[in-house]
């Protein structure tokens, strides 16, 4: 018996050595005004998203084990602490940084750093940009990960065009360009990464989902001191002046910066079938405007439709629409729209529109 416990203790020392913690951090401190009047008193990880918050999405797709930690601004930090009261993970810390404009920002790598700083983080970090969706597992991304830990790796896509990503961080690669990326996960090795450049170098860019070997943190932390703002640089400063390997992997499955209307619409598009619309349970929609919902339609609770034709139309909240044709349109909390036809609108919350 006691060679037996000696040998389970072995075992169990064994494994928890080479199981390494891991945080998740995810980015929620932006004012996002390209969006307003949508985000003008809503922070843009919690816009709705095919029936839930962005950051939702994300939540549900880290696994139990890995604590999760949501920084936000000082504007926005109630509304987080509301949804966070309504998540099943009790796992979730709302940090918060005491701005209240954009012009008073700390940065994206500045608030990373200063949460590993204040709270003396020493476990790998998952990184996360809470205003993105992620179609592909982050789950494959840590399992890539766990096979290297000691390089930084981080999630990539094909975008369109060379126009397209000038909008992104752009890696500098080998890999050829225009092929699907499959089934198979396949790394490739980083050889440089620019952040929104006026010539990109290649079509793929990074998706706002990085993870960082825990050896690699104090770096990031001195780095964050004098470029507080760069995030895609932290990863050129690692390749070029640490000589360190950071790698990537490639999905084609849907991704979306939401951070457009056009953009926030074409998600919906993707995740919403069409003829088939995402109502919440408490919306009161009549048959024949439920028989005219086509393209990709989005009904919030409490929300009333009465003799009305939508098209690719995300209604929000407790909105009344009544005998209206709405294209392309979306519609903040608690608007009011009687015999209207509208195309490519997005209204206020409160709005009231009667013929």
């Amino acid at each position: 018996p006691q060679d037996l416990l000696g040998l389970l203790f072995v075992l169990v020392s064994t494994t928890l050595t080479m199981t390494r913690a891991m945080q998740a951090f995810i980015l929620a401190g932006g004012f996002a005004t390209r969006l307003w009047p949508l985000t003008e008193k809503r922070a843009k990880p919690l816009l709705p998203l095919a029936g839930k918050p962005i950051i939702t999405h994300i939540v549900e797709q880290i696994p139990p084990e890995i604590p999760i930690t949501v920084s936000t601004n000082a504007i926005f930090a109630g509304a987080f602490a509301e949804w966070r009261a309504g998540q099943s993970r009790k796992d979730i810390t709302i940090v918060v940084e005491e701005t209240t404009k954009d012009d008073e920002k700390i940065g994206a790598l500045g608030a990373t750093a200063q949460w590993l700083t204040a709270e003396s983080i020493d476990d790998d970090l998952l990184l996360l940009a809470g205003d993105n969706y992620f179609g592909f597992p982050i789950t494959a991304v840590l399992e890539e990960f766990r096979n290297r830990k000691d390089h930084v790796l981080f999630a990539a896509r094909e975008v369109r065009s060379i126009e397209e990503a000038k909008r992104f961080g752009v890696v500098i690669t080998d890999e050829p360009q225009n092929q699907r990326a499959g089934k198979k996960i396949v790394r490739w090795r980083a050889k440089g990464f620019m952040e929104k450049p006026k010539d990109p170098p290649s079509k793929i860019v990074s998706t706002g989902c990085i993870v960082f070997p825990k050896g690699v943190l104090e770096l990031l932390i001195q780095y964050a001191g004098k470029h507080p703002d760069n995030m895609g640089g932290v990863l050129d400063h690692f390749i070029h002046d640490q000589k360190m390997e950071v790698e990537y992997v490639r999905f084609d499955a849907p991704w979306f910066d939401i951070g457009s209307y056009d953009a926030y619409l074409e998600a919906t598009q993707i995740l919403v079938s069409p003829g088939k619309p995402v109502i919440h349970p408490t919306a009161e929609v009549d048959e024949e405007s439920r028989k005219r919902c086509t393209g990709s339609v989005v009904i919030g609770a409490g929300t009333r439709v009465k003799e009305s034709e939508l098209i690719n139309t995300i209604l929000f909240d407790h909105c009344t629409v009544t005998d209206c044709s709405l294209e392309r349109c979306i519609l903040d909390d608690n608007c009011t729209l009687h015999s209207i036809d509208l195309t490519g609108k997005m209204l206020r919350s409160g709005t009231t529109i009667k013929k």
